[in-house]
Protein backbone atom coordinates (compact mmCIF):
# COMPACT_ATOMS: atom_id res chain seq x y z
CA UNK A 1 0.00 0.00 0.00
CA UNK A 2 1.10 3.81 -0.94
CA UNK A 3 2.16 5.74 2.61
CA UNK A 4 0.32 9.19 2.32
CA UNK A 5 0.88 12.07 4.77
CA UNK A 6 -2.81 12.66 5.27
CA UNK A 7 -2.62 8.74 7.28
CA UNK A 8 -1.46 11.12 10.17
CA UNK A 9 -3.54 13.85 9.90
CA UNK A 10 -6.90 10.91 9.98
CA UNK A 11 -4.94 9.61 12.94
CA UNK A 12 -5.55 12.48 14.67
CA UNK A 13 -8.75 13.10 14.07
CA UNK A 14 -9.45 9.34 15.72
CA UNK A 15 -7.17 10.54 18.94
CA UNK A 16 -9.06 13.65 19.32
CA UNK A 17 -11.60 14.24 22.08
CA UNK A 18 -13.17 16.83 20.09
CA UNK A 19 -16.76 16.06 19.04
CA UNK A 20 -16.05 16.68 14.84
CA UNK A 21 -16.98 15.12 11.60
CA UNK A 22 -13.87 15.07 9.28
CA UNK A 23 -14.73 16.28 5.28
CA UNK A 24 -11.78 14.85 3.35
CA UNK A 25 -12.09 16.83 -0.09
CA UNK A 26 -10.52 17.02 -3.10
CA UNK A 27 -10.01 15.99 -6.89
CA UNK A 28 -11.07 12.68 -8.23
CA UNK A 29 -8.76 9.71 -8.35
CA UNK A 30 -6.00 10.91 -5.43
CA UNK A 31 -7.05 8.05 -3.34
CA UNK A 32 -9.87 9.73 -1.00
CA UNK A 33 -11.71 6.87 -0.82
CA UNK A 34 -8.87 4.41 -0.71
CA UNK A 35 -7.28 6.15 2.29
CA UNK A 36 -10.22 6.36 4.45
CA UNK A 37 -11.59 2.78 4.00
CA UNK A 38 -8.01 1.68 5.08
CA UNK A 39 -8.49 4.30 7.91
CA UNK A 40 -11.33 2.22 8.78
CA UNK A 41 -10.23 -0.80 9.96
CA UNK A 42 -8.52 0.80 12.82
CA UNK A 43 -12.22 0.83 14.28
CA UNK A 44 -14.31 -2.38 15.36
CA UNK A 45 -17.27 -1.68 12.92
CA UNK A 46 -16.59 0.74 9.82
CA UNK A 47 -19.73 1.44 8.06
CA UNK A 48 -20.10 3.52 4.55
CA UNK A 49 -22.21 4.88 2.47
CA UNK A 50 -22.10 6.14 -0.85
CA UNK A 51 -24.52 8.39 -2.05
CA UNK A 52 -23.38 8.18 -5.82
CA UNK A 53 -23.96 4.22 -6.12
CA UNK A 54 -26.93 4.15 -3.35
CA UNK A 55 -29.47 6.59 -4.74
CA UNK A 56 -32.19 5.88 -2.54
CA UNK A 57 -29.37 6.44 0.36
CA UNK A 58 -29.86 10.04 0.05
CA UNK A 59 -33.49 9.90 0.80
CA UNK A 60 -32.43 9.07 4.42
CA UNK A 61 -31.60 12.43 5.48
CA UNK A 62 -34.73 14.14 3.88
CA UNK A 63 -37.40 15.33 6.62
CA UNK A 64 -35.40 13.78 9.29
CA UNK A 65 -36.40 15.11 12.51
CA UNK A 66 -33.75 14.02 15.20
CA UNK A 67 -30.74 12.34 15.32
CA UNK A 68 -32.29 9.50 16.83
CA UNK A 69 -34.06 9.23 13.54
CA UNK A 70 -31.07 9.71 11.33
CA UNK A 71 -29.29 7.54 12.90
CA UNK A 72 -32.88 4.66 12.71
CA UNK A 73 -32.07 5.34 9.28
CA UNK A 74 -28.84 4.83 8.70
CA UNK A 75 -28.85 1.42 10.37
CA UNK A 76 -30.98 -0.14 7.98
CA UNK A 77 -28.58 0.16 5.16
CA UNK A 78 -25.32 -0.37 7.42
CA UNK A 79 -22.91 -3.01 6.08
CA UNK A 80 -21.89 -3.54 9.58
CA UNK A 81 -23.63 -2.87 13.14
CA UNK A 82 -23.39 0.31 14.80
CA UNK A 83 -21.42 0.08 18.15
CA UNK A 84 -21.66 2.97 20.39
CA UNK A 85 -17.71 4.39 20.63
CA UNK A 86 -16.59 1.90 18.07
CA UNK A 87 -17.83 2.82 14.71
CA UNK A 88 -16.67 4.71 12.17
CA UNK A 89 -19.50 6.00 9.77
CA UNK A 90 -18.01 6.96 6.48
CA UNK A 91 -20.37 9.17 4.30
CA UNK A 92 -18.89 8.85 0.46
CA UNK A 93 -19.83 11.23 -2.32
CA UNK A 94 -21.45 13.64 -0.18
CA UNK A 95 -22.04 16.42 -2.90
CA UNK A 96 -25.23 13.91 -4.22
CA UNK A 97 -26.85 14.43 -1.00
CA UNK A 98 -26.99 18.68 0.16
CA UNK A 99 -28.76 17.27 3.26
CA UNK A 100 -26.01 15.95 4.98
CA UNK A 101 -25.14 19.87 6.14
CA UNK A 102 -28.24 20.07 8.56
CA UNK A 103 -27.63 16.47 8.91
CA UNK A 104 -24.08 16.09 10.34
CA UNK A 105 -24.70 18.72 12.79
CA UNK A 106 -27.57 16.67 14.61
CA UNK A 107 -25.06 13.37 14.67
CA UNK A 108 -22.11 15.07 15.92
CA UNK A 109 -23.84 16.44 18.87
CA UNK A 110 -25.58 13.44 19.30
CA UNK A 111 -22.36 11.66 19.80
CA UNK A 112 -22.51 7.90 19.89
CA UNK A 113 -20.07 7.48 16.91
CA UNK A 114 -17.51 9.02 14.33
CA UNK A 115 -18.08 10.01 10.47
CA UNK A 116 -16.02 10.83 7.48
CA UNK A 117 -17.35 12.50 4.48
CA UNK A 118 -15.18 12.41 1.17
CA UNK A 119 -16.52 14.09 -2.14
CA UNK A 120 -15.00 15.34 -5.50
CA UNK A 121 -15.76 18.71 -6.30
CA UNK A 122 -16.09 17.85 -9.83
CA UNK A 123 -18.88 18.99 -11.59
CA UNK A 124 -20.76 20.18 -8.30
CA UNK A 125 -20.94 22.64 -6.04
CA UNK A 126 -19.60 22.36 -2.09
CA UNK A 127 -20.35 25.07 -0.97
CA UNK A 128 -23.11 24.29 1.22
CA UNK A 129 -20.77 21.56 2.91
CA UNK A 130 -18.35 24.41 2.92
CA UNK A 131 -20.21 26.24 5.24
CA UNK A 132 -20.50 23.77 7.82
CA UNK A 133 -20.11 25.86 11.25
CA UNK A 134 -16.75 25.33 12.63
CA UNK A 135 -17.22 23.66 15.57
CA UNK A 136 -18.95 20.34 13.38
CA UNK A 137 -16.81 19.67 10.42
CA UNK A 138 -12.75 20.21 9.76
CA UNK A 139 -12.47 19.81 6.67
CA UNK A 140 -9.21 18.31 4.95
CA UNK A 141 -7.71 18.49 1.57
CA UNK A 142 -5.72 15.65 -0.69
CA UNK A 143 -3.51 16.12 -3.39
CA UNK A 144 -2.12 13.68 -5.35
CA UNK A 145 1.45 12.03 -4.22
CA UNK A 146 3.60 14.89 -3.67
CA UNK A 147 7.55 14.03 -4.44
CA UNK A 148 8.75 12.49 -0.88
CA UNK A 149 5.45 10.36 -1.47
CA UNK A 150 6.33 9.07 -4.44
CA UNK A 151 10.39 8.88 -3.49
CA UNK A 152 8.75 6.58 -0.84
CA UNK A 153 6.58 4.49 -2.78
CA UNK A 154 9.71 3.85 -5.17
CA UNK A 155 11.14 1.99 -1.55
CA UNK A 156 13.95 5.23 -1.46
CA UNK A 157 14.71 4.70 2.09
CA UNK A 158 14.06 6.58 5.16
CA UNK A 159 17.85 7.13 5.74
CA UNK A 160 18.65 9.06 2.40
CA UNK A 161 14.99 11.08 2.63
CA UNK A 162 16.64 11.90 6.32
CA UNK A 163 20.41 13.07 4.72
CA UNK A 164 18.69 14.59 2.23
CA UNK A 165 16.64 17.18 4.73
CA UNK A 166 19.81 17.63 6.47
CA UNK A 167 21.42 18.39 3.45
CA UNK A 168 19.06 21.08 2.72
CA UNK A 169 18.79 22.61 6.09
CA UNK A 170 22.78 22.52 6.54
CA UNK A 171 22.78 23.72 2.76
CA UNK A 172 25.73 21.32 2.22
CA UNK A 173 26.40 19.39 -0.86
CA UNK A 174 24.41 15.73 -1.40
CA UNK A 175 26.58 13.30 -2.43
CA UNK A 176 27.29 13.13 -5.67
CA UNK A 177 25.95 9.31 -6.83
CA UNK A 178 23.04 9.85 -3.75
CA UNK A 179 22.28 13.32 -6.11
CA UNK A 180 22.26 11.63 -9.77
CA UNK A 181 19.72 8.78 -8.54
CA UNK A 182 17.72 11.31 -7.05
CA UNK A 183 17.31 13.73 -10.49
CA UNK A 184 16.54 10.27 -12.16
CA UNK A 185 13.54 10.06 -9.78
CA UNK A 186 12.35 13.35 -10.46
CA UNK A 187 12.28 12.86 -14.34
CA UNK A 188 10.09 9.83 -13.38
CA UNK A 189 7.74 11.91 -11.74
CA UNK A 190 7.40 14.36 -13.79
CA UNK A 191 6.21 11.49 -16.11
CA UNK A 192 4.21 9.13 -13.72
CA UNK A 193 2.57 12.11 -11.49
CA UNK A 194 1.41 11.45 -7.98
CA UNK A 195 -2.14 10.21 -9.10
CA UNK A 196 -2.53 6.65 -7.00
CA UNK A 197 -3.67 4.63 -9.85
CA UNK A 198 -1.14 5.59 -12.12
CA UNK A 199 1.53 5.43 -9.63
CA UNK A 200 0.57 1.89 -8.84
CA UNK A 201 0.47 0.79 -12.78
CA UNK A 202 4.30 1.80 -12.63
CA UNK A 203 5.47 0.40 -9.16
CA UNK A 204 3.41 -3.30 -10.42
CA UNK A 205 4.76 -3.08 -14.60
CA UNK A 206 7.34 -0.19 -14.97
CA UNK A 207 4.75 0.04 -18.01
CA UNK A 208 5.00 3.84 -19.11
CA UNK A 209 2.52 3.26 -21.68
CA UNK A 210 0.01 1.67 -19.56
CA UNK A 211 0.79 4.54 -17.34
CA UNK A 212 -0.05 6.75 -19.63
CA UNK A 213 -3.31 5.22 -20.49
CA UNK A 214 -4.52 5.49 -16.89
CA UNK A 215 -3.85 9.08 -16.85
CA UNK A 216 -5.79 9.67 -20.01
CA UNK A 217 -8.55 7.67 -18.42
CA UNK A 218 -7.96 9.93 -15.65
CA UNK A 219 -8.20 13.39 -18.00
CA UNK A 220 -11.45 11.55 -19.74
CA UNK A 221 -13.18 11.14 -16.75
CA UNK A 222 -12.21 15.10 -15.74
CA UNK A 223 -13.83 16.53 -18.93
CA UNK A 224 -16.64 14.24 -18.41
CA UNK A 225 -17.73 15.84 -15.30
CA UNK A 226 -16.67 19.67 -16.97
CA UNK A 227 -19.69 18.34 -19.35
CA UNK A 228 -21.55 17.64 -16.65
CA UNK A 229 -20.76 21.31 -14.72
CA UNK A 230 -22.56 23.68 -17.08
CA UNK A 231 -23.86 22.83 -20.78
CA UNK A 232 -23.87 26.83 -21.56
CA UNK A 233 -20.46 27.54 -20.60
CA UNK A 234 -18.84 24.10 -20.91
CA UNK A 235 -16.98 24.74 -24.03
CA UNK A 236 -14.59 27.56 -22.72
CA UNK A 237 -14.35 25.60 -19.63
CA UNK A 238 -12.73 22.41 -21.27
CA UNK A 239 -11.24 24.98 -23.76
CA UNK A 240 -9.13 26.44 -20.95
CA UNK A 241 -8.25 22.66 -19.81
CA UNK A 242 -7.08 21.68 -23.00
CA UNK A 243 -5.01 25.09 -23.26
CA UNK A 244 -2.69 24.61 -20.08
CA UNK A 245 -0.08 22.50 -21.76
CA UNK A 246 0.22 25.16 -24.77
CA UNK A 247 -0.19 28.21 -22.59
CA UNK A 248 3.08 27.12 -19.85
CA UNK A 249 4.97 25.98 -23.19
CA UNK A 250 4.79 29.81 -23.82
CA UNK A 251 7.71 32.65 -22.90
CA UNK A 252 6.08 34.19 -19.71
CA UNK A 253 3.55 30.93 -19.27
CA UNK A 254 0.63 33.31 -18.50
CA UNK A 255 -2.97 32.51 -19.49
CA UNK A 256 -3.58 34.67 -22.17
CA UNK A 257 -7.52 34.90 -22.56
CA UNK A 258 -7.40 36.16 -26.10
CA UNK A 259 -6.26 32.73 -26.56
CA UNK A 260 -9.96 31.62 -26.36
CA UNK A 261 -11.72 34.01 -27.51
CA UNK A 262 -11.06 37.78 -28.96
CA UNK A 263 -13.73 39.23 -27.14
CA UNK A 264 -12.95 36.85 -23.63
CA UNK A 265 -13.89 38.80 -20.63
CA UNK A 266 -12.02 37.53 -17.18
CA UNK A 267 -15.22 38.87 -15.41
CA UNK A 268 -17.32 37.16 -17.36
CA UNK A 269 -15.60 33.57 -17.31
CA UNK A 270 -13.63 33.83 -13.82
CA UNK A 271 -15.89 31.34 -12.26
CA UNK A 272 -14.90 28.81 -14.77
CA UNK A 273 -11.31 29.19 -13.59
CA UNK A 274 -12.44 29.01 -10.31
CA UNK A 275 -14.11 26.03 -10.82
CA UNK A 276 -10.88 24.51 -12.29
CA UNK A 277 -9.29 25.60 -8.79
CA UNK A 278 -12.21 24.17 -6.78
CA UNK A 279 -12.24 20.95 -8.48
CA UNK A 280 -9.00 20.84 -7.77
CA UNK A 281 -8.26 20.03 -11.65
CA UNK A 282 -5.69 23.45 -11.90
CA UNK A 283 -3.99 25.83 -9.84
CA UNK A 284 -4.32 29.43 -10.31
CA UNK A 285 -0.65 31.04 -9.45
CA UNK A 286 -1.87 34.45 -9.07
CA UNK A 287 0.14 37.77 -9.92
CA UNK A 288 1.47 39.71 -7.03
CA UNK A 289 2.46 43.53 -7.78
CA UNK A 290 4.49 43.50 -4.81
CA UNK A 291 6.68 40.99 -2.92
CA UNK A 292 5.59 42.04 0.22
CA UNK A 293 3.77 40.58 3.01
CA UNK A 294 0.57 39.62 2.94
CA UNK A 295 0.91 38.71 -0.76
CA UNK A 296 -3.03 38.81 -0.64
CA UNK A 297 -2.94 42.90 -0.57
CA UNK A 298 -0.86 42.88 -3.59
CA UNK A 299 -3.13 40.16 -5.66
CA UNK A 300 -4.26 40.79 -9.48
CA UNK A 301 -6.95 38.88 -9.92
CA UNK A 302 -6.84 39.23 -13.53
CA UNK A 303 -3.25 37.99 -14.46
CA UNK A 304 -2.27 34.38 -13.33
CA UNK A 305 -0.72 31.09 -14.58
CA UNK A 306 -2.55 28.17 -14.57
CA UNK A 307 -0.77 24.69 -13.48
CA UNK A 308 -2.61 21.24 -13.50
CA UNK A 309 -3.02 19.63 -10.36
CA UNK A 310 -0.74 16.83 -11.49
CA UNK A 311 2.20 16.78 -13.14
CA UNK A 312 2.30 13.61 -14.63
CA UNK A 313 -1.17 14.52 -16.17
CA UNK A 314 0.15 17.28 -17.57
CA UNK A 315 2.88 15.15 -19.64
CA UNK A 316 -0.07 12.72 -20.57
CA UNK A 317 -1.62 15.52 -22.91
CA UNK A 318 1.32 16.63 -24.59
CA UNK A 319 2.52 14.78 -27.60
CA UNK A 320 5.67 12.94 -29.35
CA UNK A 321 6.06 10.86 -27.11
CA UNK A 322 7.17 13.45 -23.97
CA UNK A 323 7.33 10.58 -21.66
CA UNK A 324 10.72 9.42 -23.62
CA UNK A 325 12.16 12.17 -24.34
CA UNK A 326 12.28 13.53 -20.75
CA UNK A 327 13.77 10.42 -19.65
CA UNK A 328 16.81 11.08 -22.27
CA UNK A 329 16.59 14.60 -21.70
CA UNK A 330 16.28 15.69 -25.02
CA UNK A 331 17.46 19.70 -25.49
CA UNK A 332 14.10 20.64 -27.24
CA UNK A 333 11.88 20.17 -24.64
CA UNK A 334 10.77 22.71 -23.03
CA UNK A 335 11.70 21.38 -18.98
CA UNK A 336 10.90 24.96 -17.82
CA UNK A 337 7.47 24.31 -17.94
CA UNK A 338 7.28 21.19 -16.87
CA UNK A 339 9.53 21.97 -13.96
CA UNK A 340 7.54 24.40 -12.81
CA UNK A 341 4.30 22.74 -12.75
CA UNK A 342 5.79 20.57 -10.13
CA UNK A 343 7.08 23.18 -8.30
CA UNK A 344 3.60 24.24 -8.42
CA UNK A 345 2.03 21.14 -7.18
CA UNK A 346 4.79 20.40 -4.87
CA UNK A 347 3.71 24.10 -3.10
CA UNK A 348 0.02 23.84 -2.79
CA UNK A 349 0.33 20.37 -1.44
CA UNK A 350 2.13 21.81 1.27
CA UNK A 351 -0.19 24.15 2.18
CA UNK A 352 1.37 27.35 0.30
CA UNK A 353 -0.89 30.12 -1.22
CA UNK A 354 0.83 30.10 -5.24
CA UNK A 355 1.45 34.02 -6.35
CA UNK A 356 4.75 35.11 -8.93
CA UNK A 357 5.71 38.47 -9.51
CA UNK A 358 6.19 40.80 -12.14
CA UNK A 359 7.76 43.75 -12.81
CA UNK A 360 8.60 46.32 -16.02
CA UNK A 361 11.46 47.63 -13.87
CA UNK A 362 12.68 44.54 -12.30
CA UNK A 363 11.54 41.51 -14.24
CA UNK A 364 9.51 38.30 -13.40
CA UNK A 365 10.07 35.50 -10.16
CA UNK A 366 8.98 32.03 -10.61
CA UNK A 367 7.03 31.91 -7.61
CA UNK A 368 6.47 33.63 -4.35
CA UNK A 369 5.13 32.09 -0.70
CA UNK A 370 4.88 33.11 2.84
CA UNK A 371 7.34 31.45 5.20
CA UNK A 372 8.05 32.09 8.46
CA UNK A 373 6.52 35.67 8.19
CA UNK A 374 8.78 36.55 5.44
CA UNK A 375 8.41 36.79 1.27
CA UNK A 376 10.50 33.63 -0.06
CA UNK A 377 11.20 34.22 -3.70
CA UNK A 378 11.46 30.88 -5.53
CA UNK A 379 13.24 30.35 -8.86
CA UNK A 380 12.80 27.21 -11.00
CA UNK A 381 15.61 27.13 -13.67
CA UNK A 382 15.61 23.72 -15.77
CA UNK A 383 18.84 24.96 -18.05
CA UNK A 384 22.68 25.10 -16.99
CA UNK A 385 22.65 28.94 -16.67
CA UNK A 386 20.91 28.49 -13.15
CA UNK A 387 22.99 31.28 -11.77
CA UNK A 388 21.68 33.92 -13.85
CA UNK A 389 18.82 35.90 -12.58
CA UNK A 390 18.41 39.34 -12.69
CA UNK A 391 14.64 39.62 -11.64
CA UNK A 392 16.04 37.92 -8.09
CA UNK A 393 19.06 39.87 -8.20
CA UNK A 394 17.14 42.61 -7.96
CA UNK A 395 14.34 42.10 -5.83
CA UNK A 396 16.82 41.03 -3.29
CA UNK A 397 19.12 43.72 -3.92
CA UNK A 398 15.86 46.32 -3.27
CA UNK A 399 16.30 47.08 0.59
CA UNK A 400 12.38 48.10 0.16
CA UNK A 401 11.55 44.99 -0.03
CA UNK A 402 14.17 43.43 3.37
CA UNK A 403 13.51 39.79 1.83
CA UNK A 404 16.06 37.43 3.94
CA UNK A 405 16.01 34.62 1.34
CA UNK A 406 15.74 32.93 -1.59
CA UNK A 407 15.45 29.53 -3.26
CA UNK A 408 16.56 28.86 -6.73
CA UNK A 409 16.04 25.23 -7.36
CA UNK A 410 17.70 23.64 -10.32
CA UNK A 411 19.38 20.44 -11.23
CA UNK A 412 22.72 20.85 -9.83
CA UNK A 413 23.78 20.27 -6.16
CA UNK A 414 23.35 22.40 -3.32
CA UNK A 415 25.56 25.93 -3.02
CA UNK A 416 25.07 28.50 -1.52
CA UNK A 417 25.30 32.87 -2.94
CA UNK A 418 24.61 35.16 -0.39
CA UNK A 419 20.89 35.42 0.74
CA UNK A 420 20.81 32.51 -2.39
CA UNK A 421 20.59 29.30 -2.03
CA UNK A 422 20.82 26.92 -4.83
CA UNK A 423 19.07 23.33 -4.54
CA UNK A 424 18.70 20.47 -6.33
CA UNK A 425 14.96 20.66 -7.74
CA UNK A 426 13.63 17.32 -5.49
CA UNK A 427 14.68 19.15 -2.85
CA UNK A 428 11.25 20.98 -3.31
CA UNK A 429 9.70 18.13 -1.13
CA UNK A 430 11.41 20.27 2.03
CA UNK A 431 9.96 23.54 1.67
CA UNK A 432 7.11 23.17 4.00
CA UNK A 433 5.21 25.53 5.84
CA UNK A 434 5.77 26.54 9.66
CA UNK A 435 3.15 24.50 12.12
CA UNK A 436 1.00 26.41 14.52
CA UNK A 437 2.21 25.52 17.93
CA UNK A 438 -0.31 23.30 19.32
CA UNK A 439 -1.48 25.48 22.19
CA UNK A 440 -0.97 28.99 22.27
CA UNK A 441 -2.14 30.21 25.85
CA UNK A 442 -2.14 34.39 25.77
CA UNK A 443 -3.58 36.09 29.01
CA UNK A 444 -4.27 39.55 28.98
CA UNK A 445 -3.41 41.43 32.27
CA UNK A 446 -6.66 44.18 32.58
CA UNK A 447 -6.09 44.82 36.41
CA UNK A 448 -5.72 48.46 35.78
CA UNK A 449 -8.74 48.90 33.79
CA UNK A 450 -10.86 46.69 36.77
CA UNK A 451 -10.83 49.03 39.48
CA UNK A 452 -12.85 52.13 40.47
Amino acid sequence: MIKRKIEKELQRFRDSKEKKALLVTGARQVGKTFIIREFGKQYDSFVEINFYENKSAQALFENAGSSADLLLRISVIANAPLIPGKTLIFLDEVQECKEIVTAIKFLVEEGSYRYILSGSLLGVDLKDIRSVPVGYMDILEMYPLDFEEFAIACKVSPAIISKLRQSFQDKTPVDGIVHEKMMELFRLYLIVGGMPAAVMQYLETNNLPEVLRIQRSIIAMYKRDIARYDPYEKLYLEEIFDLIPSELNCKNKRFILKNLNENFKFSRYSHSFLWLRDAGVALPTFCANEPTIPLLLSKATNLFKLFLSDVGLLAAMYVNDIQIRILNREQDINFGSVYENAAAQELKAHGFELYYFNSKKQGELDFLVEQNGAVLPIEIKSGKDYTKHAALSNVMANPDYAIPEAYVFHNGNVSTAGKVTYLPIYMLMFVERKKAEEKLVYKLDLSVLQGE
